[in-house]
C-alpha cells in the first residue's frame, strides 16, 4: 500500500494498493491525491527513499505537477514520520480484530477504514480533537 498524507490536516489525500511495491503503485496513490485536491504549485511532498518513490517516473511527475519532492538522508525519519505514524494506526485499528483472507478483503476493509472512518470520523489531539475533513471545514469556513 502506499498513502499521501496531507500534513495540515492528517487527511488521507489518496491512496494505492497493489500485489507489488513498485513505481505504479505510488503514481496511482499520488495521482487520487491530486486529482482530490489539487494543490497549488510549490507543494513540499516528504516520502521516504524508497525506489519507487526516487524513480525518475515518480519524480518526473512530481515536477510536472509542480510539487518537490523532500527524502530525508539515509537514516533520517522525521520527514515522513507522521506517514509511519499512520501506518501503525491503520495496523492496529483497522486490522486489530480480524485479518483478512484475501487481498481484496484487505482493500475493502482499508477503503471503509479511510474513507469512511479516519478521514471523517476519526479525531486527532493535534487538530484539536477534530477529524480531518471536520478540521478542512474549520480552516475553509475561517478563510471565508
Amino acid at each position: 500500500m502506499a498513502g499521501i498524507l496531507d500534513l495540515c490536516s492528517r487527511r488521507v489525500a489518496g491512496w494505492n494498493v497493489s500485489d507489488e511495491l513498485t513505481t505504479p503503485l505510488v503514481i496511482g496513490a499520488w495521482e487520487k491525491a491530486w486529482q482530490k485536491s489539487k494543490p497549488p504549485r510549490g507543494l513540499l511532498h516528504h516520502c521516504d527513499r524508497g525506489g519507487q518513490y526516487a524513480s525518475e517516473r515518480y519524480q518526473d511527475l512530481l515536477r510536472q505537477s509542480g510539487a518537490t519532492a523532500s527524502m530525508s538522508a539515509a537514516g533520517n525519519c522525521y520527514d515522513n514520520a507522521a506517514m509511519e505514524s499512520f501506518w501503525a494506526t491503520l495496523k492496529a485499528e483497522c486490522f486489530a480484530h480480524f485479518v483478512p483472507e484475501t487481498n481484496h478483503q484487505a482493500t475493502l476493509m482499508i477503503f471503509h477504514y479511510i474513507e469512511g472512518f479516519y478521514n471523517r470520523t476519526r479525531t486527532h489531539s493535534s487538530l484539536g480533537y477534530k477529524s480531518p475533513l471536520e478540521f478542512e471545514s474549520s480552516i475553509n469556513h475561517d478563510i471565508n
